[in-house]
């Protein structure tokens, strides 16, 4: 029996209520913060919907899925975030495809991504991953790690890319006072750097999802992903690398 779609013009209004209030209650300007709708594995049907209820921001996982659905996509207010773990080889599909980049955490493909933005003339956006929590399943620097790869980072003078900040992935199962700690981490980390090398680099922090995200914005999240919560649960594909 096939199930019924989901409402997602009604859960993208439940979800921008719960950043509005979620920011109010922390006292910042809900503005500041950018919903990107996960639309991992989901149909292009789903993803028109939310367009017509008026979502542009979308994060995809993999190559090979993205690949499948932004021509079929095209609006130039789309802005497409790639948040998935990236294999080198596949970087020369993000630049041009992609704005933003949440996973870098290998100087190796800092200097492909950067190498295949000055070949298409463009500019990326990228965030480094933290593994805040030193969770062995995640990708991700420790945190200790963070100062000296961005050190290199920027020792290495990639013109066609933009450091924006860090992206996190909270710890799957763990309480609220948990996930909430590794959010306020993430933030004095992201302060940590920004007196380090600028404030400019560090405006943004990628954290918190649909069972998370107002935790994440009450601890400084710029950036909340959300998929589940919009479209509903995602199909289960055979797996692919990225």
């Amino acid at each position: 029996m096939t199930s019924p779609l989901p409402d997602i013009q009604a859960n993208l209004g439940r979800v921008r209520e719960q950043i509005r209030a979620a920011a109010m209650d922390a006292g910042r300007r809900p503005g500041s913060i950018r919903l990107v709708a996960v639309s991992k594995y989901m149909p292009g049907t789903y993803l028109r919907r939310a367009m017509q209820a008026g979502q542009h921001v979308f994060g995809e996982n993999t190559v090979q899925d993205a690949m499948s659905k932004l021509p079929l996509l095209q609006d130039p207010r789309n802005e497409w975030h790639f948040i998935g773990h990236l294999q080198t080889n596949k970087a020369k599909h993000i630049p041009g495809n992609f704005a933003w980049f949440h996973t870098l955490d290998s100087l190796k493909l800092a200097a492909r991504l950067d190498r295949h933005c000055r070949a298409r003339q463009t500019e990326l956006n990228v965030l480094v991953q933290v593994n805040i929590s030193n969770d062995p399943d995640k990708h991700g620097l420790p945190a200790e790690h963070v100062f000296g790869f961005i050190e290199e980072l920027l020792a290495a003078g990639h013109t066609g890319l933009a450091l924006r900040g860090l992206m996190t992935i909270g710890q799957r199962g763990a309480a609220d006072t948990e996930r909430q700690r590794e959010f306020a981490a993430l933030r004095e980390l992201s302060e940590a750097c920004a007196t380090r090398f600028g404030r400019s680099r560090f405006l943004e922090l990628s954290m918190g999802m649909s069972s998370d995200f107002e935790l994440a914005i009450r601890e400084g999240a710029s950036i909340v992903r959300v998929g589940s919560a919009i479209f509903g649960p995602r199909p289960l594909p055979t797996p692919r690398p990225a």
